[in-house]
């Protein structure tokens, strides 16, 4: 408080000051030639703005631009006062052939050849202006660069990335009895087709358009909207520019100056979901801090990275929250404004060049909603292309954005200006009839529906030419006629002038559209960094779980009960040594099942996140997959420790270091080959629950094929007892157990042993191996 009153003090004085001395040197000026000096030195509006950002070199600090607007915001004098000022410091510089600023404006050419010769009075008012100037830009920086001021969110410098699309591709998807891609013919690239579903059945083949030749443009600095209602394909066409869906046959192009899409450019653009996919366990903190370790260049040290996550967490807003955990379903965490910012802030850390946002106002209230849009405004004055889906949005929302894209059924209703869309459907004859939210407005055409909505003329003659059978009820037409009105109007009107626009070529240099179009990926860590980063966030992450109260009373309890039903066998006696082979062979059992169904929720329950974070080329597969199978071992092998030291001592079992030692291994090695099985089986599945169905056939027959059950196994089956990490477990066990005692227990030989463990080892890396492969194979969401 002290801070921002003394601030206000310094301010208040620094503006009487300019008012006092202004005054003082105050001459006689024309009416004109103050209003236009201060239409030049007033607050610039956000667009004259970005056309100032956008004609600055590329690497001008955004710093000195936030300070060059507020230094004409803060200085807020009479208008004539400054004109005067103005003047003088034009008339001054006249005559030495010089163009001075003043408060960000520049005085024009012309303007100095018209001016009179200076006095020396006016030398002395020049100066004094001069000077004044200077101490007032120096003042500010300072107050900026002390703290007292937010500086512009994300100053650094962009590649200016213009997007270009003419759309047409096609999607055969069988629905039975499964899926199978087929090869539509493709159209010339410079013609308009669409994008089509083919939906295959036992005995009729059906075709559902989802995209009908989409045309547009959008360029550094905009905020472009796809709007439509549901099913309109917005998530589609913003996948489609976002090279999220990548099909080998594609018709249409979409461009990024000028240059196809390549797998480098996934560094420069960034992608959020519609979905908030985030480790729940996870701080705000630490998510941020692991996505700039994993993104951010190589050239940047682990202490400016971690520096990066602290600026994009205070330049949304999130310091408050900093230490709070993500949650989710079942733990409690952030709001979903806050959760939603984690999001767009995992994407602009690393400054990219275009942003997509899917619905990035869904679920949030409307002044949430708000600041969140305002937050991509600024964002996209930073020199980025940001391109939104928006469902339903205020009037105020709707009002921000730049361009507009409506959608009705897969085809293009409006391309152009959100300011001029209203004047637009004017022309076209189609005005509301009451006050309404444009967003209301556009998306009731875009549904056919025109209750409230003045009925063109051409649309009334069109309706009276159908068939009576075809008239919809009182008169209005239906939907299916609205909506080809509206596609014939903006095909007539308005496609041919925006697709002659799109041929004309972008002017950038070639320094640029090579950046764009370098074939080489780049990875923001080396292999063995991003399988460290990748380790300690899945042990931060996994942790809660594993030790939850829940898995631990499971765990010990079992134990426990175990221990009292074997209190003290005595393994001397033949009955004995039956029930203590009973006991070990439940161990084995034990400690194989339960690591299954543990392991087999891995990648499914991961494979959004997977498909995020590889879409973006945060890691490389190999380094996920490592880090994700190994950093479960150190939390899978406490409980067992738990679990042994309470059974072993309590069922009298062998009472000496080795025996002890070597049965804690055996029961590692196989929990290891168990979790193997079960990150195969949800690798390949990626279904919870046919996963879930093949694991209990798979051990419930490894179990029954184990030897304990059925001592004579038929020779046509028998070979299964080999791939059952259960049976050479259990064998294991004896031998450590009773080979002093006897060769042989329940029919086995307590042999070496070799075999069993070089089996388990097999099992071990041969699962993992499976479980890769299955991995590598999958086509992610995200198309990576």
């Amino acid at each position: 408080m002290e801070r921002t009153s003394s601030t206000g003090l310094a301010r208040t004085k620094s503006d009487q000051l300019v008012e006092t001395l202004a005054a003082a040197f105050k001459s006689p000026v024309s009416q004109g030639e103050a209003t236009g000096t201060s239409d030049g030195s007033g607050t610039l509006s956000r667009k004259s703005s970005r056309r100032l950002m956008m004609s600055a070199s590329p690497g001008r600090s955004g710093k000195n631009t936030h300070i060059r607007k507020s230094r004409s915001a803060q200085l807020k004098v009479e208008l004539d006062e400054v004109s005067s000022g103005a003047a003088l410091s034009r008339a001054s510089s006249a005559s030495l052939g010089l163009s001075f600023s003043f408060t960000g404006f520049t005085v024009p050419a012309d303007e100095i050849s018209d001016s009179r010769p200076f006095s020396d009075e006016d030398i002395c008012k020049f100066f004094f202006f001069f000077f004044l100037n200077a101490y007032l830009a120096m003042w500010i920086t300072e107050d900026v660069e002390a703290g007292t001021r937010k500086p512009k969110f994300q100053t650094e410098p962009t590649l200016p990335i213009y997007l270009k699309a003419r759309m047409a591709i096609f999607l055969a998807i069988p629905a039975y009895p499964s899926y199978h891609y087929n090869t539509c013919p493709r159209f010339s690239l410079f013609k308009d087709v669409s994008y089509k579903v083919i939906i295959k059945g036992i005995t009729s083949t059906e075709e559902k358009d989802i995209l009908n030749g989409i045309t547009g443009s959008v360029n550094p600095g905009e905020v472009l909207a796809l709007m439509g209602p549901s099913g309109s394909g917005k998530t589609t066409l913003l996948n489609l520019l976002g090279g999220r869906i990548m099909q080998p046959n594609v018709g249409g192009s979409i461009t990024y100056n000028d240059q196809p899409y390549l797998k480098s450019l996934k560094s420069k653009i960034g992608f959020v979901t519609q979905d908030d996919v985030l480790f729940p366990h996870l701080t705000v903190k630490e998510t941020l801090t692991y996505a700039a370790l994993l993104r951010l260049p190589k050239t940047l040290t682990k202490q400016q990275k971690e520096k990066k996550a602290i600026d994009v967490i205070y330049e949304l807003g999130l310091e408050r929250c900093q230490d709070t955990m993500i949650g989710g379903s079942f733990v409690r965490g952030v709001s979903g404004g806050e959760r939603k910012r984690v999001c767009i802030g995992n994407e602009i850390i690393i400054n990219p060049s275009l942003l997509f946002l899917d619905e990035p106002t869904s679920g949030l209230d409307s002044t949430t909603a708000l600041r969140t849009v305002q937050m991509l405004q600024d964002i996209a004055e930073g020199g980025k292309t940001v391109i939104t889906t928006i469902h339903q949005p205020s009037s105020r929302l709707f009002h921000r954005f730049d361009k507009l894209i409506l959608l009705g059924k897969g085809s293009l209703l409006y391309f152009g200006k959100a300011s001029e869309a209203m004047i637009y459907f004017q022309s076209i004859g189609c005005s509301p009839l009451i006050a309404m939210n444009p967003a209301e407005f556009l998306l009731d055409l875009a549904n056919g529906n025109i209750n409230d909505v003045s009925v063109p003329s051409e649309l009334q003659d069109k309706v009276q030419m159908e068939n009576s059978e075809n008239e919809p009820r009182n008169g209005k037409p239906s939907p299916a006629i609205v909506h080809e009105y509206l596609v014939e109007a903006y095909e007539t009107r308005v496609a041919e002038k925006e697709k002659k626009k799109l041929m004309v070529p972008i002017p950038l240099d070639e320094e640029i559209k090579a950046k764009v179009s370098c074939p080489k990926r780049q990875w923001g860590a080396s292999w063995w960094e991003q399988y460290t980063i990748l380790f300690c966030r899945g042990i931060k992450e996994r942790r809660h779980e594993y030790f939850g109260w829940l898995r631990i009373t499971q765990v010990l309890s079992t134990a426990i009960i175990l221990g009292l039903l074997w209190w003290q066998s005595d393994s001397k006696s033949p009955k004995g040594l039956q029930d203590q082979a009973g006991l070990l062979f439940f161990i084995a059992v034990f400690w194989g099942f339960f690591p299954v169904f543990t392991a087999i929720f891995a990648f499914p329950q991961e494979r959004a996140m997977l498909s995020k974070e590889r879409a973006a080329d945060m890691y490389r597969l190999s380094a996920y997959f490592l880090a994700r199978t190994t950093s479960d071992l150190p939390l899978d092998l406490i409980l067992p420790v738990l679990f042994l030291l309470v059974v072993y001592f309590m069922a009298g079992l062998r009472l000496s270091a080795a025996p002890f030692f070597l049965s804690m291994l055996i029961v590692f090695l196989s929990i290891v080959a168990a979790q193997g099985l079960g990150l195969a089986i949800g690798a390949t599945l990626m279904d919870l629950k046919k996963a879930t169905t093949l694991a209990s056939v798979t051990v419930m027959t490894f179990m029954l094929a184990g030897g304990y059950f059925v001592k004579g196994v038929p020779v046509f089956i028998s070979w299964i007892r080999y791939l059952s990490f259960n049976y050479h477990t259990y064998k294991l066990l004896l031998k450590v157990q009773y080979e002093h005692i006897t060769p042989m227990v329940n029919g086995m030989r307590t042999d070496s042993g070799l075999a069993e463990v070089g089996a388990l080892v097999a099992m071990v890396f041969g699962y993992r191996l499976l479980a890769y492969l299955s991995l590598r194979r999958m086509k992610l969401q995200s198309g990576a």
